[in-house]
């Protein structure tokens, strides 16, 4: 390093010791707020200040988190202007109190920052030059210079710092366990998109490497910090194709600060529910069709009988019977009521009720009680519906004909009964011998069915009567409190009912949901999220699709996808058609062309794959190379154990993660579908004939495990190779000769 160089790295570092101190002083001014607000006084009486105060101790120790993380590089670049002005970039905005809140640093996503990101010679949006750091710790250890004037125009001081660019630095880098944010080595097609003003459903579509999903989740970031009062409150979800996957994308959001996101799976929107099996592609594709709407509606309707006989009941003085004629009156009338099913059952045994008392009023009141003796017969009313609530046979006649339901029940009934499949409409491919082996496709069949069948409102109604007689236990307390004076002080005592009423008093011992925006949104069916990001969204079905919007009321979503890598039989084939019945016509589309992942001699032999399989589709261009071919080797089939430890242990003595892809049932390997939306330096792919195998499925699959590697890719197979892939470098066995 120059002695100039040398001098200018101690001036940035001078500078960026000094916005450390200003973050350490700013967490230790929060942190004595956050033990003040837990230290502060609380009236044990007064539920409205617990709750104030549980909201304040979060707020502050939210604010806290954004600043524990950017303590690893909290700036991490400078843009100078043509006039002379100096800004510099970070994960977060300082400002200088004491000089009217100059910003000494810029955050990332303000409007100040763009040009960091959009400059070039050809638009330098009024920069003469962009500096980017490399740190370790709060140490800078390198900056690059990237200038934006003409050739002509530059002097030496310009050209003095020019260096690699810290794009390639970034994905030459080894791979890690988590992905990590690219704040600061975002480039200006990915900027624009982060930055899209747009409120409701942008879908970004890309090739593998192409940066996609950190790009939407940096624009999560971008517009939590754009529209923070709007959607911190309600949450951010971010959906996945795997739980690897989320393990992985996992840290991006909280490393820029921000926390309230749950990350799913589809097979994780039902709380609670565990998913044990997998759907052959024909079920899979059944399930995920709107087609299921009209079956999991008759499937219902189903459970809604008529009495093959006449059900007898016996009353005190009488024995009625629900006919099938009266049921099916009853039935009607529930369901022209509009009510969900389990709802409905009051319209039902309200028209049952009312049938068999008026039978049982003439038969009991033959000669001696007429309609004009109201009182008479209004009693006679009543007692008869009282004892008709408390009839065993009555609520086993209900429970029959109109019984309550939950969504398990009725789609494990309707898997397990070949009956109730045609009764129903549905495919006979989705019998099972296990009703409730619940597949990740079950999912927005179980969701549907909530909307379905409703609530149990007789269920609703027992806890509310709980929560009425804690009341009044309360309350008589309070009284009680009220009129003894023997438990006040003086005259200028404070009454009890001065501070607060029975149902305060009540709800004082009402445990309160002390968790936070996540841990709340992740447990609940019914919690609607401020914005969605749908990953790998070709792979979702149109069932799917009705269940996240039904959790985003506003519209919110990040899409992204890449059509050409659907292996799913009920996934997208386009983007209009699973959008077209939310938003039609509001949803906004780009694309990203540029591959930063995979190096140009990889996805040389990706790309001869995709031009069979997908012809109309163009690959991405890769940003770089890595020198290193992709090879090939054939072994014997009792040869390829070896193979495979041979190349593990390879890469176990190299720096970087490594994978083994496969079809099903090859031991040390992972499906492709397992690594969908990951990345690792070293990738070895096995059996690619079999991969193929399954058909257009099959060559997706076997194009995103080409397309895994940031720097070496090898395949074993023991039969010829794929024609799309004879292209690779065939290796020799060591002591051996490659097959023919």
């Amino acid at each position: 390093m120059t002695t100039r160089k040398l001098k200018e790295l101690q001036a940035e570092q001078s500078y960026v010791a000094g916005l450390y101190a200003r973050l350490d002083a700013e967490r230790a001014r929060l942190k004595d707020r956050y033990d003040a607000a837990l230290r502060a006084p609380v009236d044990a009486q007064d539920g409205g200040t617990l709750v104030d105060r549980d909201a304040t101790v979060r707020g502050l120790a939210a604010q806290m988190d954004r600043l524990n993380v950017a303590d690893h590089g909290l700036c991490f670049g400078r843009l100078d202007s043509r006039t002379g002005e100096r800004s510099y970039i970070g994960r977060i905005g300082l400002f200088d109190e004491n000089n009217d809140y100059e910003p000494l640093l810029v955050d990332w996503r303000a409007p100040a920052a763009r040009p960091f990101y959009v400059a070039t010679a050809a638009n330098p949006e009024n920069m003469r030059r962009r500096r980017q750091f490399r740190t370790l710790g709060r140490r800078i250890t390198d900056f690059t210079d990237e200038v934006f004037v003409q050739p002509g125009e530059a002097t030496s001081e310009d050209t003095a710092f020019a260096g690699d660019s810290a794009l390639l630095a970034a994905v030459d880098a080894p791979r890690g366990a988590g992905m990590r944010d690219i704040v600061a080595t975002i480039q200006a097609e990915q900027d624009e998109i982060i930055r899209l003003d747009h409120p409701g459903v942008l879908v970004i579509e890309g090739g593998p490497g192409t940066g996609k999903t950190v790009v939407a989740l940096h624009r999560v970031a971008y517009l939590l910090y754009t529209h923070r009062k709007r959607m911190e409150s309600h949450g951010v979800l971010v959906i996945g194709p795997n739980p690897a996957f989320l393990d992985y994308v996992g840290r991006v959001l909280p490393s820029l600060g921000e926390t309230n996101v749950v990350f799913l799976t589809t097979g994780d929107l039902v709380p609670g529910l565990h998913v044990t099996a997998q759907d052959d592609p024909r079920a899979a594709a059944a399930k995920g069709s709107l087609k299921m709407l009209d079956v999991l509606a008759a499937a219902v309707a189903d459970h809604q009988r008529l009495p093959d006989s006449p059900l007898p009941i016996e009353l005190s003085d009488v024995t009625v019977q629900i006919d099938a004629e009266t049921a099916e009156w009853a039935r009607q009338e529930a369901r022209d009521s509009g009510r969900p099913h389990n709802e409905a059952r009051a319209v039902f045994t309200e028209i049952v009720t009312y049938v068999l008392t008026e039978r049982a009023i003439a038969r009991i009141g033959r000669g001696w009680l007429t309609r004009d003796d109201r009182n008479a017969w209004e009693q006679l009313r009543a007692d008869l519906v009282e004892e008709l609530g408390e009839n065993p046979a009555f609520t086993a006649a209900l429970d029959e004909l109109w019984p309550l339901l939950t969504p398990e029940r009725v789609l494990s009934q309707l898997y397990s009964s070949p009956e109730r499949l045609a009764t129903a409409g549905a495919d006979p491919a989705l019998l099972r011998a296990d009703g409730e082996a619940w597949t990740v496709a079950d999912v927005p069949l179980l969701d549907e069915l909530v909307d379905l069948l409703g609530r149990d409102k007789a269920a609703d109604r027992a806890a509310e009567r709980e929560r009425r007689a804690a009341a009044d236990y309360a309350a008589g307390v309070l009284e009680l409190m009220v009129g003894r004076e023997d438990m006040m002080d003086d005259e200028d005592r404070l009454m009890a009912q001065d501070l607060l009423y029975g149902e305060d008093l009540a709800e004082r011992f009402v445990e309160r949901d002390t968790r936070d925006v996540a841990e709340r949104a992740a447990t609940d069916r019914d919690w609607t999220y401020g914005h969605i990001v749908v990953d790998e969204a070709q792979e979702l079905s149109e069932m799917d699709w009705r269940v996240l919007f039904r959790r985003c009321p506003s519209r919110s979503f990040t899409v992204v996808g890449d059509l050409a890598q659907r292996r799913s039989a009920a996934g997208a084939t386009s983007w209009d058609a699973m959008l077209a019945p939310y938003v039609p016509g509001r949803w906004v589309y780009r694309s990203l062309s540029v591959n930063y992942r995979t190096p140009a001699e990889i996805m040389d032999v990706a790309a001869a794959l995709l031009a069979e399989f997908a012809p109309g589709v163009q690959p991405p261009e890769s940003v770089r190379s890595c020198g290193i071919r992709p090879w090939s080797r054939r072994v014997a089939a009792e040869e390829l154990p070896a193979a495979v430890d041979a190349f593990v242990r390879e890469e176990a003595g190299r720096d970087g993660t490594s994978v083994v892809i496969g079809p099903p049932g090859v031991p040390g390997a992972v499906t492709a579908a397992e690594t969908k939306g990951l990345e690792f330096d070293a990738v070895l792919v096995v059996e690619p004939d079999r991969i193929l195998a399954d058909g257009q499925r099959g060559a997706a699959e076997l194009y995103v495990a080409l397309t895994r590697a940031t720097q070496r890719l090898g395949v074993l197979h023991t039969a010829p190779l794929p024609s799309a892939l004879t292209g690779l470098e065939a290796l020799v066995p060591a002591g051996g000769q490659q097959l023919t």
